[in-house]
């Protein structure tokens, strides 16, 4: 069958089918044609198709159809998805089953669909107490947290679940072991790291510093702390955006952590000179403080130091008597701990800690006592002598061995535990300290409120020799300046007397919720 076009190559209109291939090829020079193979279809959908096209196949003959189509790109994303969180194949096989439960075997596709298994990644973790930070989860996806945290609660909802609580410390356990940060720490370092950074986690809980918080920038609070304790140098910048966490935050949670810490260490003989400031340097010896509270027993009964044979000499005197070297290598003199290692001690040890009590005027003593022996090593490390003509010096790096992880709260413990451990502070949560403060100064405001209220409705009873405390805004002029002098009256002050005058029950202003209360006395009061 010869066509009229003529060839592409040689120009002549001899151009023939070929009965194999189907294809046109000039039957003068022997080119195949391209593109000149196409094949009308004729007879509607049942007619025949074309050589080179079929619709829905794979070049095998099979047909795929729109569900099967879909169902091949789901599972293609939960395969990625799930690559790249690092889940092994029994993980992966139940955030499948998961999926295909809760869409009944439909799958999807959209944007929406990638949220969606995220969120039943993160449910399949938390059901088996892993941890997997949301905020990890949404970082990979690539969406809002607040998005993917709706879509958490949806699967919960629909699954009937009940979710075991967030555990912190397995989420510091995580971070320790992944962040870039700790990379280049050694392995030794990285467990002592790890211990102490469970031992502060405990004290944080038992502190009510992470109830209603989020918990990975306290996480971040802690491995910044730790980390300056084992002189590793990382920022908590680096640290919270590893974590995926704001570092405003962050910091917010880290000073929190040293002003407790600065709580805690008033107890010591010199705590009234620690600061936030220098409580990184001090830190070792109020962890260690904190770390026998936490081992004491609470419940047996103290015997007097008269019936153990205890003598403060001999303790002052095996403390400073020490036969090791004391140098001036990274810390102060007044920061060293060695007589704080009571547990050295030959005549005590931790078993006797409870039968009795060491008075901050002891240990003040002991501490004069040690820095009388101490104040003779010069600047350059020389070694002096005793009166006995005994050689003695002093290395100030023999004691920043002041860890041991001996405590308790060292491990995990449950919430019951934590909170029956004592390590020097009892603190009450953040937020009811919060709300404490805020009625208390309410309460006083609407005292104020009253009482200039009542000296305009009865002027007679207010004093003429006093200065009206009315707090308005002044302007005084002075020459050809113009000077603003503020008295204390704000806003609020003016709403607690709007509804101090519609006879508002003070116990309801003392709660603050002033939209409300202007609404149902003030705004609708006409109406009722």
């Amino acid at each position: 069958m010869e066509s009229s076009r003529p060839c592409k190559s040689c120009g002549k209109s001899a151009l023939v089918s070929d009965d194999i291939t189907g294809n046109l090829v000039c039957s003068l020079c022997g080119i195949v044609q391209d593109f000149e193979n196409f094949q009308a279809h004729f007879g509607g959908i049942s007619g025949p198709t074309g050589t080179f096209v079929r619709v829905g196949t794979s070049g095998t003959g099979n047909v795929y159809n729109y569900k099967q189509t879909k169902i091949y790109g789901a599972q293609k994303i939960i395969d990625d998805l799930m690559y790249k969180l690092g889940f092994s194949a029994y993980r992966s096989n139940e955030v499948k089953i998961m999926a295909e439960t809760i869409t009944e075997g439909e799958y999807g596709q959209g944007d929406w669909f990638p949220i969606f298994i995220g969120a039943c990644a993160y449910v399949v973790m938390r059901k088996d107490n892993k941890s997997l930070p949301i905020v990890d989860v949404a970082a990979l996806i690539g969406c809002d947290i607040h998005e993917l945290g709706r879509m958490v609660a949806r699967v919960v909802n629909f699954l009937e679940l009940k979710l075991p609580e967030f555990d912190i410390v397995n989420s510091f356990e995580r971070s320790i072991r992944t962040c870039p940060s700790f990379s280049a720490v050694s392995d030794d370092k990285l467990e002592r790291m790890l211990k102490q950074g469970i031992f502060i986690v405990h004290c944080l809980v038992k502190w009510f510093l992470t109830t209603g918080r989020r918990p990975l920038p306290v996480v971040a609070a802690v491995l910044v702390f730790v980390a300056q304790l084992n002189q590793v140098e990382v920022r908590i910048e680096d640290v919270a955006k590893e974590l995926h966490v704001a570092v405003s935050t962050s910091r917010l949670r880290y000073k929190e952590l040293l002003e407790s810490l600065v709580k805690v260490a008033q107890v010591l003989p010199w705590g009234k000179d620690i600061t936030v400031k220098n409580i990184v340097m001090n830190a070792p010896f109020v962890i260690q403080y904190m770390e026998l509270k936490s081992m004491s027993k609470h419940g047996q009964k103290r015997k007097s130091s008269e019936h153990v044979g205890f003598d403060l000499d001999d303790i002052v005197s095996d403390i400073t008597s020490k036969e090791i070297e004391y140098g001036t290598d990274s810390y102060d003199i007044q920061n060293d701990s060695g007589y704080f290692e009571v547990e050295n001690s030959p005549r005590w040890n931790i078993d006797d800690s409870e039968k009795f009590k060491i008075s901050p005027e002891c240990l003040s003593m002991i501490y004069s006592k040690f820095l009388n022996d101490v104040s003779g090593v010069n600047s350059g490390g020389d070694i002096r002598e005793d009166n006995r003509g005994k050689r003695r010096a002093y290395n100030l790096r023999a004691c920043t061995e002041w860890w041991k992880g001996k405590s308790e709260l060292s491990k995990k413990l449950l919430l019951k535990q934590i909170l029956e451990k004592d390590v020097g502070l009892n603190a009450m949560p953040p937020s009811y300290v919060t709300g404490c403060l805020a009625y208390q100064r309410r309460r006083e405001k609407i005292k104020v409120a009253k009482q200039r209220i009542d000296k305009i409705m009865h002027p007679s009873n207010a004093d003429s020799g006093e200065r009206d405390a009315l707090c308005l805004l002044e302007c005084i002029n002075v020459g050809k300046k113009r000077r603003r002098m503020q008295v204390g009256i704000d806003w609020e002050d003016f709403i607690i007397e709007t509804l101090l005058l519609h006879q508002v029950e003070e116990e309801e202003i003392e709660k603050g919720h002033y939209n409300t209360l202007l609404d149902l006395h003030v705004f609708n009061s006409g109406s009722l």
